[in-house]
């Protein structure tokens, strides 16, 4: 599956990249919300979004506010260095909030897996 990454600090976002290459996916890496907005018009067979909260220009919640305005259902997964309630309390319809932190190379795969077994998800 291709996956487009957004995090605008490049070590957090090498790091979820080699998650999803040794997942055996194709990820691009973009740095901001904005940049995530052009790729996604430009190269519609993303599967999937993974994207930081806290970035400049748009954060990664107004990122999935902006594209589920556009109709866009893509599954979309919010990393955040906060506790994931906040998050989901602020914008319940995200597929789903992840700690950003050291495990991600467990608990990502285990999330990615489970928003994708749901209908309309596939």
């Amino acid at each position: 599956m291709r996956i487009l990454v957004v995090d605008d600090d490049p070590v957090a976002g090498e790091m979820v990249l080699a998650v999803l290459e040794g997942l055996g996916h194709e990820a691009q890496l973009v740095e901001n919300g904005v940049e995530a907005l052009a790729a996604v018009d430009s190269q519609p067979d993303f599967g999937m979004i993974i994207s930081d909260m806290n970035m400049p220009l748009l954060s990664g919640i107004d990122l999935f506010r902006e594209l589920r305005e556009q109709k866009n259902a893509i599954p979309f997964i919010l990393l955040t260095g906060d506790e994931p309630a906040g998050p989901l309390a602020r914008e319940p319809r995200l597929d789903a909030c992840l700690v950003k932190d050291f495990t991600l190379d467990e608990s990502l795969p285990a999330i990615m897996s489970e928003v994708l077994a749901r209908p309309g998800h596939s």
